[in-house]
């Protein structure tokens, strides 16, 4: 079980950035969740759950908040402008021109409040905390490629962070790591191993133990239980099925259902409306 001291401390120290959704709908197709949802969000109902995410989120955490910018729907999805770590900012040079307009105005907002930006090269594309995630217990950095981020950028971002495992992503209908792999604070990783290459599962298996392997089914993985808001003990998600909810209970995980399912119409999950500002 994960002491309730732990989940003190990061409810106090946990920032996110958030996005509200003013402009967000299916107006292009860039992934698999696109292709036939195109003229299909429900802009009111998205909206509804965005701030019901936001109200139930800012019960753990600190939320910044980006304007939206007319034209950029995709804005809304936060955890794909870049890597935070401490007062540093690695922005993200996304893959498909329809988001790198978006790119300006992460750069802007993280500028102003001081962060130094680093820069990876601009041929090489790099899609953030989307296919960067931080294993807060040993500074480990898992890296996803395959879709999204150009497995060059691994050699760019291990010259920060030494301490870097990429997963080679094979399923195009979970194109960003944080779609199917989920690191939890206590040791363990919650991921859809159909989603994983091969020599990428063994590596899986190489750093978690057999016990600290939560393997999700299919329907879970469909529904984006891994994209889930990790703070402490605390997991915000938008579906797990009872069997799951289950497991992280027997492990001291408390999970809450916040249904974000209009913005699974573009891809993205609870995890994609919110980027992490905390270093833990």
């Amino acid at each position: 079980m994960i002491p309730v001291l732990v989940k003190r401390r990061y409810e106090m120290e946990s920032r996110f950035l958030m996005c509200a959704p003013d402009y967000f709908g299916g107006e292009y197709n860039i992934n698999p969740w696109m292709t036939d949802n195109l003229g299909r969000v429900d802009s009111t109902r998205a909206k509804r759950q965005w701030l019901s995410l936001f109200e139930s989120l800012s019960k753990f955490a600190t939320i910044e908040l980006l304007k939206p910018r007319p034209n950029l729907p995709d804005m809304v999805f936060t955890a794909n402008a870049g890597l935070v770590r401490e007062d540093s900012f690695i922005p993200s040079h996304f893959q498909y021109l329809e988001r790198r307009r978006e790119e300006t105005h992460f750069r802007k907002w993280f500028s102003a409040r001081g962060y130094h930006l680093t820069d990876l090269a601009f041929s090489v594309s790099f899609e953030g905390e989307g296919d960067a995630l931080f294993q807060s217990d040993n500074n480990l950095l898992w890296m996803g490629h395959g879709f999204r981020t150009d497995p060059r950028s691994r050699d760019l971002i291990k010259a920060l962070f030494p301490k870097c495992i990429s997963l080679q992503l094979i399923d195009p209908r979970f194109y960003h790591l944080d779609t199917c792999f989920c690191l939890l604070p206590g040791g363990q990783v919650m991921y859809f191993p159909n989603a994983f290459s091969k020599d990428s599962l063994q590596s899986i298996a190489d750093h978690f133990a057999t016990q600290d392997r939560i393997e999700i089914n299919e329907e879970d993985a469909l529904h984006f239980a891994c994209n889930a808001i990790v703070i402490g003990n605390t997991l915000i998600l938008n579906h797990a099925g009872s069997a799951l909810i289950k497991r992280l209970q027997s492990l001291g995980y408390r999970a809450i259902l916040q249904p974000v399912d209009e913005f699974l119409k573009a891809g993205g999950g609870t995890k994609c409306l919110a980027l992490s500002l905390s270093s833990n």
